[in-house]
């Protein structure tokens, strides 16, 4: 199976940029978890990470539909609770959509039915306090057709909102009204993700 090199190049940029930005945030997202979770988001999400990074070269020899999809599996494989099935989700079925579609593939449609599958997976909703308080508003601008520095930066912006958000679900929902005043991690490590790749795509003239 003969994939373009540029396409190549742009699947394992995406891998390394994912991973870096992860790496340097893990222990401030384990500290977030801290306060209202597990604590464990941060290793959860570099193990992740690390465990693309491993399958690098192979995923980079899959069309970027494929390519998506087994780095969601990876993900479900290796991030313990919650973020590896949401995650995981995520990435499946953008590349499900977009394989199913092809170069035509309409990529606010794609991303609308990924983001709505995550929020069936988590049996959660926008303003439940978790990472779909990002990926709600990032759909909203991809639809909007907003430049990629202003998609990077709503992802920013929406995971501080979380701050005052009381949390519906998961382990921080049995804080209550005490998960209210404390960022949430998903929320955080999704907008940093999303961040590193706008910025990523940015640089590679894909604005």
């Amino acid at each position: 199976m003969f994939v373009e090199p540029r396409k190549q190049a742009l699947i394992g940029g995406l891998i390394d940029v994912c991973r870096a930005v992860i790496t340097v945030n893990a222990d401030h997202l384990s500290e977030l978890d801290r306060a209202i979770g597990d604590g464990d988001h941060g290793t959860n999400m570099r193990r992740g990470c690390e465990a693309v990074y491993a399958e690098r070269d192979r995923i980079m020899a899959l069309p970027l539909p494929q390519a998506l999809e087994q780095i969601g599996f990876t993900l479900v494989m290796n991030i313990g609770g919650a973020a590896g099935p949401l995650y995981g989700t995520l990435l499946i079925e953008i590349g499900r959509q977009m394989g199913k579609n092809g170069e035509q593939a309409d990529f606010p449609s794609v991303l609308e039915y990924a983001v709505d599958a995550v929020a069936r997976r988590g049996r959660a909703a926008a303003g439940d306090k978790t990472l779909l308080d990002v990926l709600y508003p990032v759909y909203t601008e991809v639809l909007r057709r907003s430049d990629l520095a202003g998609i990077a930066e709503e992802a920013e912006r929406s995971a501080k909102l979380t701050f005052g958000m009381k949390a519906m679900r998961g382990r921080a929902s049995f804080l209550g009204d005490r998960s209210i005043g404390h960022v949430d991690p998903g929320a955080m490590s999704c907008a940093l993700l999303t961040a590193a790749v706008c910025r990523f795509l940015k640089e590679q003239g894909s604005a």
